[in-house]
């Protein structure tokens, strides 16, 4: 089976991917129902619907779910401004929460660049409800900048 992330034999960047294929990109993406609203040079908006089963056992959105949409925010946000053959790593990572989310909400995670080095970048995301300025969550980060190592394209055999 060839994979739909090569084109004319030459593997495509994630970014690319992204690009072409939004959410079906990324598995990640599909499970949690995340939607790319739009991606530029150190910028990345991602929404999110809120569903029943990713509710804490208190009603409001569980926190690690704040922290994976800002998450995917950032990472989405520094992979545009990267080479083809570079990839990240989490260094470190830190979500401050100032309201909860309720099911039914859409959810909006701006991601940004703040500092990209050669061998670290740090950024932040702010958590949103759709239409509303007040955050609600956010997060910063910082990421190892490191040369991949050819893999195989996600999903050949």
């Amino acid at each position: 089976m060839v994979s739909l992330a090569k084109i004319k034999g030459k593997q495509m960047s994630y970014i690319q991917r992204i690009r072409d294929r939004g959410r079906d990109a990324n598995p990640f993406f599909c499970l949690m129902g995340i939607d790319v609203v739009s991606l530029d040079k150190g910028k990345a908006t991602l929404s999110m619907r809120v569903r029943d089963d990713m509710l804490n056992g208190e009603g409001f959105l569980q926190g690690g779910m704040f922290t994976a949409l800002a998450d995917e925010a950032m990472v989405l946000a520094i992979y545009a401004q990267l080479e083809e053959d570079q990839v990240i790593a989490t260094i470190s990572e830190s979500t401050s929460f100032m309201r909860g989310a309720g099911p039914g909400m859409v959810l909006v995670a701006q991601g940004r660049v703040i500092k990209k080095g050669r061998r670290v970048v740090f950024s932040e995301a702010d958590v949103r409800p759709e239409g509303q300025d007040d955050s609600i969550a956010r997060s910063s980060a910082s990421f190892a900048i490191s040369t991949t190592v050819k893999r195989p394209d996600p999903g050949t055999t």
